[in-house]
């Protein structure tokens, strides 16, 4: 029997560059297993908003500045149109405020244009798997521009959350889905969605990538 192939990944590329867009779109087609198609390609906000709307991709690989405005504009617009799409941030530009803006704003990676073809590969690959890519550094960035400003802030007293919603928390922030949860502590895929929705709850967060940054900061407090 014909081994299945496995369906595609399908991208869109967001960049006002269209050799960046020439680069990134020959190293993602060259990957085969599973294949990464690049359905639509912006350069601009309001046409990345257009296509998206048109084509719903898995996954929106997108650069902060464009032309006609923050790339953060469409990041929001496109996943309250297409609630599925995840965003990675494939940018040059490394702040705090990017960071922050990244992770409110619900993207799922947050990526520097530096990064090696294989890497970014992988990136998508564990995006498209239900994983979220930010580092640990990108969470210490978020937590101290928070502090800093005085905007309110998720609740970081993990004490809240139940022993098994700590469980799934901590698998979580390792990177795993929520089947892979589910594996490790013998629970269904849709039980550990609703002790996941439980945690973001207490949490008062909305995403994977911001509980992880609670756990993070919690579990590695700044030093004075």
């Amino acid at each position: 029997m014909t081994p299945s192939i496995p369906p595609p990944i399908r991208i869109l590329l967001v960049d006002d560059s269209e050799l960046v867009r020439r680069g990134i779109k020959a190293v993602l087609t060259a990957h085969s297993s599973p294949p990464i198609h690049v359905v639509a390609e912006a350069g601009t906000v309001a046409d990345a908003i257009a296509e998206c709307a048109e084509h719903k991709p898995d996954i929106v690989l997108l650069d902060i500045r464009l032309p006609d405005g923050s790339g953060f504009i469409a990041c929001r617009k496109m996943m309250q149109q297409v609630p599925g799409t995840h965003v990675i941030v494939l940018t040059s530009h490394a702040n705090d405020n990017f960071v922050y803006e990244a992770v409110i704003s619900g993207v799922q990676g947050y990526l520097m244009k530096e990064i090696d073809p294989t890497a970014l590969v992988q990136a998508i690959l564990d995006v498209a798997a239900g994983r979220s890519i930010l580092d640990p550094d990108a969470t210490a960035r978020v937590f101290r521009l928070l502090r800093g400003t005085g905007s309110p802030q998720p609740n970081s007293d993990l004490s809240v959350l139940s022993a098994q919603e700590r469980r799934v928390l901590v698998l979580v922030t390792e990177g795993l889905t929520n089947k892979e949860v589910g594996e490790q502590l013998s629970l269904s895929e849709n039980t550990v969605k609703n002790y996941l929705a439980n945690v973001f709850e207490k949490l008062k967060v909305k995403t994977r990538a911001q509980a992880a940054v609670v756990y993070t900061q919690q579990m590695n407090p700044p030093k004075a």
